[in-house]
């Protein structure tokens, strides 16, 4: 006779030291101890007698008890032992609980850490540590859903109305389930559902002054900064060289022959990850010469005005800029890039090419094929100090007309 609810209820210990059983239906008994009372299945598997246990009743109700044993019947049915894949099944979950989103993230960053620069490893670890770890970083990252990610992440940064950084985000997030795939801990990348989800982002230039008599203005400003030293240097060394503001405060000595006039940025701290080549004007030496005696101890050329063992803050560039009067919608530390991008050429009239060679942009030969970092040095390193004698003039006032370069 089946059981029921009341007789289950009712069922006490008897004393035997085995306990009783008492059967319900296709397999399925109650094993009623003095400890508690238990549900199993008795069924056989390649020959052999095997028990399943199904739960503990009451927390296992008898028509749960039921559904358990149903389904393990179904297994049989497909000829997979049942006993099998529920330990493959407690297996995977206690190996699911290890790799939480935080530890399969922190792997990945680790493994990938030489294809970005050290100020970009740090850079992104610390957003995933502010924006994302207390949120999803404790879920086994193979349960991890769109919904999470879009709810407990990216909203609350659209909350805070930085909608570009929730999209970065959600950018390194895909990488780190895409890493999760390929070392077999979940099946795809979650945030293929998140497109059009999130709030867009109207694209925007980096502002920048382009009019020379106002780039003259500015450079007098800069010229008259009373910050420290560092800060007044690098300040001082951006129009000159005009690369990207992480990799002028990055800079570093072991990188920079001021006899030879050249600064290498190694590839690993360039955005397109190649070598890049920065001839230096007379007037960039001389700022880094007289830098020397205060940074060339160590290995930053421009250190955290806190502690020497990292670089100066990205920040410190553009405060110096508001603290000049100059809001970000007027100018920016990457603005100098447009700045020197425009008037090199609409003022100077310098050659297209070797202007975006020393921006590092990809420039591509006759042939397609991209020029390695030393094409056309000899040009740039000119080109490079006509551009410094320009700003001098500009800075003293003189007259905007182009330099006469046959002079």
């Amino acid at each position: 006779m089946a059981l029921t609810d009341i007789r289950i209820r009712q069922l006490k210990p008897l004393g035997a030291a085995s306990g009783e059983k008492y059967a319900d239906e296709r397999g399925l008994y109650l094993h009623v101890t003095a400890t508690g009372k238990y549900w199993r299945m008795n069924y056989r598997f390649a020959g052999k007698q095997k028990t399943l246990a199904l739960g503990v009743y009451p927390d296992v109700t008898l028509l749960k008890a039921r559904a358990r044993r149903d389904e393990a019947r179904a297994l049989l049915a497909d000829d997979v032992d049942p006993g099998v894949a529920k330990r493959d099944e407690k297996r995977n979950k206690a190996e699911a609980s290890i790799h939480t989103f935080e530890k399969v993230a922190r792997d990945w960053l680790a493994k990938t850490a030489n294809k970005r620069a050290a100020i970009t490893q740090t850079k992104v670890t610390r957003w995933l540590e502010k924006d994302v770890f207390p949120f999803i970083g404790k879920l086994p990252v193979s349960t991890i859903r769109a919904k999470d990610v879009l709810d407990r992440v990216a909203r609350r940064m659209e909350d805070r109305h930085i909608h570009e950084s929730a999209h970065r985000i959600v950018q390194i997030c895909a990488q780190v389930f895409r890493y999760a795939v390929a070392v077999g801990l979940m099946e795809r990348d979650v945030t293929v559902d998140l497109r059009g989800a999130l709030a867009s982002v109207q694209k925007t230039s980096y502002a920048a002054i382009t009019e020379p008599r106002q780039v003259g203005q500015l450079l007098r400003s800069i010229h008259a900064y009373g910050g420290h030293p560092t800060a007044v240097a690098a300040l001082q060394l951006t129009p000159l060289v005009f690369v990207r503001p992480g990799e002028l405060r990055a800079a570093e000595w072991a990188e920079i022959d001021l006899d030879a006039a050249e600064w290498r940025i190694p590839a690993a701290r360039m955005k397109m990850k190649v070598e890049h080549l920065v001839p230096l004007s007379r007037q960039a030496v001389e700022i880094l010469r007289a830098l020397h005696p205060f940074s060339g101890h160590g290995r930053y050329v421009f250190p955290s005005i806190r502690t020497g063992e990292r670089c100066m803050s990205e920040n410190t560039i553009n405060a110096a800029l508001r603290g000049m009067g100059y809001a970000k919608d007027v100018m920016t530390a990457h603005g100098f890039r447009a700045t020197a991008r425009t008037l090199m050429d609409e003022v100077l009239g310098e050659r297209v090419d070797l202007i975006e060679h020393q921006l590092a942009h990809t420039v591509k030969d006759p042939n397609g094929r991209a020029y390695n970092r030393t094409a056309h040095l000899p040009a740039r390193r000119e080109m490079m100090q006509r551009w410094a004698d320009y700003l001098d003039k500009l800075r003293t006032g003189a007259d905007i007309v182009p330099i006469n370069r046959a002079a």
